[in-house]
């Protein structure tokens, strides 16, 4: 079961600001890259659910969050069906992503009080995700259904929408200003935060300072 409560997730996603999101076949490697986004101070984690048993490396890595590192808040991303989603809830998940918008999941994390935050590219569906007692609807794939100014088109008629844009957002001081200036209340970020060359050369601490660097941005553009 979750380790956190639905309250304390959703608002230590909103308080943060950053979701690394990373799929690891390799549990110890997984675990790893958790430690160093956790010690940079990303503590919401988005593990996606993207190759073969994949659920046994998150059940892994949540029995180790559990022991090692319970300050973590490990998500599942990916997820596009609601027996998906309840196995990811029984391996520990304290919120479940997903690319699409899916009622049966909906309902699914709403009968155990998990966060769900489904992938949607209009107003209407994000409207049918808070209907369905969505907090934060994932714009999704951020880039390619109108980028920062999607998300500040959404929020004019629909001010209590709260976006978490992924895809297409970079840890560098011009797209993470344009994300937040139009709004989003988070973003997800993958392979341009967590690299594939610092995970091969095992430079965890390099990934450490790349997560202080961008959620030190953060803080400084939603202070203008």
């Amino acid at each position: 079961m979750a380790r956190h409560n639905r309250l304390k997730t959703l608002s230590t996603m909103k308080q943060t600001g950053l979701i690394p999101v990373f799929y690891q076949p390799d549990p110890e490697t997984a675990k790893k890259i958790a430690a160093a986004c956790a010690d940079g101070g990303a503590v919401c984690l988005e593990f996606t659910n993207r190759g073969d048993r994949a659920v046994a490396v998150f059940t892994e890595w949540a029995a180790w969050r559990d022991q090692s590192r319970p300050e973590v808040i490990l998500g599942v991303g990916s997820v596009v069906d609601a027996p998906t989603a309840a196995m990811y809830i029984a391996a520990g998940a304290d919120f479940v992503v997903g690319p699409l918008l899916d009622e049966d999941t909906a309902r699914q994390c709403n009968s155990r009080k998990i966060p769900y935050c489904p992938g949607c590219g209009s107003v209407t569906e994000i409207h049918r995700a808070h209907l369905l007692g969505v907090e934060i609807c994932k714009i999704f794939p951020g880039g390619q259904v109108g980028g920062p100014d999607f998300v500040k088109a959404v929020r004019g008629p629909c001010p209590w929408a709260d976006l978490m844009p992924t895809g297409g957002v970079s840890p560098t001081r011009e797209s993470l200003s344009a994300w937040f200036t139009a709004g989003a209340v988070c973003v997800g970020m993958g392979s341009k935060l967590i690299t594939k060359a610092m995970v091969e050369a095992g430079d965890f601490p390099a990934l450490t300072k790349a997560v202080q660097t961008t959620l030190q941005q953060i803080r400084e553009i939603r202070k203008k």
